[in-house]
Parts: structure tokens; sequence; C-alpha cells
């Protein structure tokens, strides 16, 4: 790579990383992949459109294609189980990246040969290349950003370079953004059960252990989670404390 390419590159991860690092999209995962998309596309040479696979149950899901025909042509893969975003989820080569330099081409060898389903479908719809590139880090979740290109050629040695860089960085960033989400789960889900450890305690006059040690035991006995007891009690009491309940019981007694 050449000296002015390596000064573009670096200004263009610059720029990326910026964008992704905003605090908004580090604690919503949704944002986060948006911004994924919007970057990429805006930023990799020869890339037109874009979007994220990414798996969830045992399925894959598309995730903010830039159009209606990114999304068809992603579940077009799906169905078809083959295509260089699914390739790119299941058995990415060393560096992360998967090709398609043109879906036109008929060639046995070549692109369409290697999806031959997929690819007329790609091509009928304007598309000629398609880049994919793997979004993961250990324990984080499986995903792939797709890089559609209405041109074929377009994914020189500096795009994939750039494709895969980018990849490893957006990778970090989704992983990021998974774990605050389960952070947030785990905050709010202490702060429930907190909420109902203070309502057992105000009825039946007990310690911080005895609380907790009756909750667990209800838990046990009704074969719920404790988290969902837990929010079964705090429920109750708001239901109880609420304007239109306490209305309804004032007129009752009236």
């Amino acid at each position: 790579m050449s000296d002015i390419d390596g000064e573009k590159l670096v200004e263009a991860m610059r720029r990326s990383a910026d964008e992704l690092s905003s605090p908004r999209g580090i604690r919503d995962l949704d944002v986060t992949l948006e911004q994924i998309v919007t970057s990429a596309v805006e930023t990799i040479p020869g890339v037109d459109d874009g979007s994220i696979s990414m798996t969830e149950g045992g399925r894959v899901d598309t995730r903010h294609p830039t159009n209606d025909a990114i999304r068809r042509l992603d579940e077009t893969q799906n169905e078809f189980n083959e295509g260089p975003c699914l390739a790119a989820l299941e058995t990415p080569p060393d560096n992360g990246v998967v090709v398609a330099q043109d879906l036109a081409d008929a060639d046995a060898d070549a692109d369409a040969g290697r999806w031959p389903r997929f690819a007329p479908i790609a091509v009928e719809a304007g598309y000629r290349g398609l880049l994919s590139t793997q979004l993961r880090v250990a324990a984080g979740p499986l995903a792939a950003l797709n890089l559609y290109a209405h041109d074929a050629d377009v994914f020189d040695e500096h795009a994939r370079t750039l494709a895969g860089l980018f990849g490893a960085q957006a990778a970090l960033l989704l992983y990021g953004a998974e774990n605050a989400r389960h952070l947030r789960r785990a905050v709010d889900s202490r702060d429930v059960i907190g909420q109902a450890k203070g309502i057992v305690m105000e009825r039946f006059t007990l310690d911080d252990d005895g609380v907790f040690q009756l909750l667990v035991q209800s838990s046990q006995e009704t074969n719920m989670k404790l988290i969902e007891v837990a929010r079964w009690l705090v429920g109750e009491v708001t239901a109880r404390r609420s304007p239109e309940t306490t209305g309804t019981a004032a007129a009752t007694r009236e």
C-alpha cells in the first residue's frame, strides 16, 4: 500500500471511530449497528449500499439495510443458504473478508459459480459486487457487515484492507454495545430485586438476609425465577398505589 493510501486509510478509520464511538452508540446496540452500516457505506470506496447480518436464536436476521432491495437480497441468501454474507458468518477466510468481485461472471470458477442461485438475482437487482466481513470477537455476537456495489471489480486491495480493518473496529464496538446491554439488564434486575426486598422488609419486619431467603424460597416454590418474583411483587404494589386504583378503592368505601 502506498504512503498516500496509508494516509487515507488512517483518516478514514479515525473518522469512522469518531462516528461509531459516540456515547449514545455505545449504550444502544441498535444505534451502533445503524452507525456501522452508514459509516462503512460512506467510507469504503466503491460501496453503494449495505446491511448487517446477525445471528439470533439460531437464525440469521438482516439489520439496518440501506434499502428494501438489500433486505430482499440478504433474505434470498438465507432462503437459498448460499452467498457471501452467509460465507462470512460461517467459514470466513483468515482475514474475515469474503469478496464477490463480479456476480455476473458466469464462469464456473467465478463468483456466479460459487453462488449459482443467488448471483443472478443480485445482478438483476443491480448489484455485481459484494463484500462481506465478519464482525466478531471472543464471546461476542456473530455478525457480518455486507457491502454491495453496483459495479464489478471495485473491491481492490485498498478497499478490502479498509473493510477488514473497519470490520475489526466495528466488531469491538458491537461487542461493547452488547455487553452494555447485558449490564443494563443486570442493573435493572438488581434494582427490581432491591425494591422487592424493601417491600417484604416493610411488611414482615425481616432483616436483609431474611428477606432474601424469603424471596428465594418463594422462587423455588412457585418455580419462577427470582427476578420474576421480584417484578410481580413490585408490579402488584405499584398497581395498588396507582391513582386509578386508589380512586376506585375510595369510591368503594363511600
